[in-house]
């Protein structure tokens, strides 16, 4: 299960009720006891882009910068990156002491060391840094990290189009349990005993009346698998055709509707000093045309341009958030959301089984849970 807390969701500058881009993904565990599922260690996290200002919305989190496992950067742009020195120097000020892994552009690695020469900042834990454009060049090598002995993540890249190389994260979780067959067991005279234990951990048994017991005769793994999409600036969604194909979830930007996003266009060209400039964002009826022919069933939308009042009106004149809204729902019209700041969802893969190398696909489901500013 994965769950979602957005930091973020202005594009450019902040607003008064809108910071900056950054949006926070805690990887949880359904197997776990309620009790376990509480502890901060049992809930790791990555963070999808660190805007200006991140470190700050963290407080209002229940959110540990030392169960920080990743952090990736979509791209170089102020709005994605600037936090970014400021929240590892105040990991480091915490005690942090676990290596964390950023996947970013190699640029976020010459910025991160500028930073460090220039204000004498020491991060007195590895940092595993990994450069988008060699993982790129690897034919779409994909990222694995082992969470836990039940929990493994792999992040995915696929390139967009924007004024700078930018970049969307597939993020899958895979979690397994292996469950024993009590009720077989006891069928076939076996007490409860030790070797039980040794069955669900995958080793074959021997009892003391000489009959061999093989793990898999009695042992089922349980999987659940997640998965989402997170879109950084962009102007081509058809570029994620192929990495949606096994989610039902896309986060992605909708700066501003069709109609703002030509006028834009339209004056940039007869502007001598801005002639020619594209800002290179999607429309929410982009990405709206672009989630229905996708077939997908879920669909967040953020990153939204200042110019929009976060009021929903669609009887005002001023540009409001009913604008994105009613454009995005005219091309879609399956569950739609968008973006607040503190937001938070849930994303959560079917168990499925699995057994002798079965495949079977997964269905998710995506709850909204409300903002964490409304709950203690």
């Amino acid at each position: 299960m994965l769950q979602l807390t957005f930091l973020g969701t202005s594009a450019g500058v902040p607003t008064k009720q809108r910071n900056v881009t950054a949006l926070a993904i805690e990887c949880l565990n359904p197997y776990l006891s309620s009790q376990n599922q509480s502890r901060k260690k049992s809930r790791p996290w990555l963070l999808i882009d660190c805007g200006e200002g991140t470190q700050q919305q963290l407080l209002q989190t229940k959110l540990s910068l030392h169960q920080l496992t990743v952090i990736c950067i979509t791209h170089v742009h102020g709005d994605h990156c600037y936090g970014l020195p400021g929240l590892l120097a105040s990991a480091a000020m915490s005690g942090r002491t676990a290596p964390l892994t950023i996947i970013a552009p190699k640029a976020i690695h010459d910025f991160l060391d500028a930073v460090k020469s220039t204000t004498e900042l020491h991060f007195p834990f590895a940092i595993d840094f990994i450069a988008i454009e060699e993982v790129l060049s690897d034919n779409g090598a994909k990222i694995s990290l082992a969470l836990d002995n039940q929990q493994q993540l792999e992040i995915d890249i696929t390139k967009l189009s924007h004024r700078v190389a930018s970049h969307a994260f597939g993020v899958t979780q895979t979690i397994h349990q292996r469950v024993l067959n009590t009720d077989k067991l006891k069928a076939a005279g076996i007490p409860a005993s030790p070797l039980w234990g040794q069955l669900q951990q995958g080793h074959d048994v021997t009892l003391e009346d000489g009959r061999q017991l093989a793990s898999a005769d009695y042992v089922h793994n349980n999987q659940r698998r997640t998965r989402i999409v997170v879109a950084g600036d962009n102007d081509s969604p058809e570029l994620l055709s192929a990495a949606v194909k096994n989610t039902d979830l896309l986060v992605h930007e909708a700066t501003y509707t069709n109609e703002v996003k030509a006028r834009i266009l339209a004056k940039n060209s007869g502007n001598m000093g801005n002639a020619g400039f594209d800002p290179m964002h999607s429309s929410a009826q982009q990405v709206a045309q672009f989630a229905k022919d996708s077939g997908l069933q879920h669909l967040i939308l953020t990153h939204f341009s200042a110019r929009y009042q976060n009021f929903d009106n669609p009887n005002s004149t001023t540009a409001n958030m009913s604008h994105i809204r009613l454009e995005a729902q005219r091309y879609y019209q399956n569950q739609l959301w968008l973006a607040e700041d503190f937001a938070q969802y849930t994303v959560e893969g079917e168990p499925i089984t699995t057994n002798k190398g079965s495949e079977h696909t997964a269905k998710f489901s995506v709850q909204y849970l409300g903002s964490v500013l409304d709950r203690d």
